[in-house]
Formats: structure tokens, sequence, C-alpha cells
């Protein structure tokens, strides 16, 4: 499942948001220092088995925004 994999990988689930604002958000978090990550909504990012059968219909118009900690150099 790939929720998993990212939070395994140190990714933090920030929210869910429609597609065509999604660049606003990526900006806004880079410039506060973080990696951010833009996930293509499915099911299976769902945050309760209860909500998955309205992603079914909403997929293609949201996307998830994870983040997490640059790494330091």
């Amino acid at each position: 499942m790939v929720r998993e994999n990212l939070e395994s990988e140190g990714w933090t689930r920030r929210f869910t948001i429609e597609a065509a604002r999604a660049d606003e958000y990526v900006e806004l978090h880079e410039s506060l220092g973080d990696q951010v990550r833009v996930e293509a909504l499915t099911p299976d990012l769902a945050p309760r088995e209860e909500c998955r059968a309205c992603l079914v219909a909403a997929c293609d118009e949201y996307v998830v925004i994870y983040t997490r900690p640059r790494a330091s150099t």
C-alpha cells in the first residue's frame, strides 16, 4: 500500500486538496524548508474505510500532499 510505504520513508500525510490548488501548498511547504510529495488520490489513500466509495468518484480531481523535513547537509 502506498500510504504505509511513504510513512515508513518518513513522509507525513498533510491533507487532501483539489489538484488545481496543489501548487500553492507545494510552494508554501517548500518555503518552510520541507520536501513535498504530491500523490494522486486513490482509494487506498482514504483515511478511513467508509471514505473509499466517495474517493472512487472523485479520484481524478484531488491529490494528497505529503511532507518531510529536508535532510541536513
